[in-house]
């Protein structure tokens, strides 16, 4: 028929292997590249599996998996035995991190969580009977590898195109954001008598935390922002200074740094830990700091409040790092491709063997 769309002839079927969908891990890394898939002529078959009930898990999928061309596993902790029952029903399968799962997030600033071999054991399973691994970040290659893994790096993406080209700020140039999850706050707490200091300083400055819950604090002014797919976008890019504070533990490594990609797609210069992914994101001096101290996290934020200019110039210098480095038509098109490569065999042959 004249003018409609050639479609790709059939192809197979890619199964996506998840605990929770809806898990921002999965909306970000995973979700956008379904739609690449299908175009290459890809059926897709997202199926969400229940915590337990392990082994039956996969067994019941036993007919999908058979007659799949592939399978995606996101962040799963299956039991060894169930990996190689897995392995038995679909050879071709890629196990995809973006969190150091091998780990439990410690309680608090400090605290020590023991080491649990199960989750250990589990990932070590994970990453060596899959076809490939594809990681957030340098650190979490590092431990994929380390089996023998075939590991490609691929940064959670940010959706560039989602933030103002040209971003609005506040008037006083003093509005802070923190984005993220209610069990993440622990990480803001230890900044309250820095930004206690600089409100003192700056009778203008807040903090915009935009989450589920928020700290509870007299001495900081405190602009509570429920999170919402919707509004997030937004109450990001009216903000003008971006925070990622991290306490230096082997879990806060294995983070992928994506709020300060949120933070640079809308402009926002950015003080983060240098923890982890944060020192492959920011370039102090260029998109914003890296501060370990109090009193580094005091002088980078007092200089951005007061120097409006330096704002500027390092918003635009972040926003294009994203555009260039880790904007969502980029790293999801290259997933796409790894996917593809995947379901037709080209990385069937084992990775070579680490040398000890």
């Amino acid at each position: 028929m004249s003018g409609s769309p050639l479609l790709p002839a059939p192809r197979g079927s890619i199964v996506w292997l998840s605990t929770d969908p809806q898990a921002p891990s999965f909306r970000h890394r995973l979700a956008p590249v379904l739609p690449g898939v299908e175009g290459l002529g890809w059926r897709n078959e997202l199926r969400v599996l229940p915590e337990r009930l392990y082994g039956w898990r996969i067994w019941q999928l036993r007919q999908v998996l058979r007659a799949s061309s592939a399978v995606v596993l996101h962040k799963l902790r299956l039991e060894p035995w169930e990996m190689r029952l897995l392995q038995h029903l679909q050879p071709r399968s890629m196990f995809d991190v973006d969190d150091a799962i091998w780990l439990r997030q410690p309680k608090y600033i400090g605290h020590e969580r023991p080491a649990s071999p199960r989750r250990r054991r589990n990932f070590e399973a994970a990453c060596r009977l899959s076809r490939l691994v594809t990681v957030g970040n340098a650190e979490l290659a590092r431990h994929a590898t380390a089996g023998g893994a075939r590991v490609e790096i691929v940064p959670t993406p940010v959706d560039a195109a989602a933030y103002p080209a040209q971003r609005s700020g506040s008037a006083s140039g003093a509005t802070l954001a923190w984005v993220g999850l209610p069990h993440n706050l622990a990480y803001l707490a230890p900044l309250r008598p820095v930004l206690a200091r600089l409100a003192q300083r700056h009778p203008q400055l807040k903090l915009r935390v935009i989450s589920s819950d928020w700290p509870d604090w007299d001495d900081v002014p405190i602009e509570k922002v429920r999170w919402s797919a919707d509004g997030e976008t937004a109450a990001i890019a009216s903000a003008d200074i971006g925070l990622m504070p991290l306490s230096d533990d082997p879990f806060a490594r294995g983070k992928c740094a994506f709020k300060l990609l949120q933070y640079m797609a809308a402009g926002l210069p950015c003080v983060a830990s240098p923890v982890g992914a944060n020192c492959e994101v920011v370039v102090p001096g260029q998109t914003g700091w890296l501060a370990s101290t109090p009193a580094e996290w005091e002088h980078a934020l007092d200089a951005l409040v007061q120097q409006p200019t330096q704002r500027q110039a390092m918003g635009t210098a972040g926003r294009q790092r994203v555009l260039t480095h880790y904007d969502r038509p980029l790293l999801t098109g290259r997933m796409v491709r790894l996917v593809d490569r995947l379901a037709t065999g080209q990385f069937d042959r084992p990775a070579k063997p680490r040398a000890r």
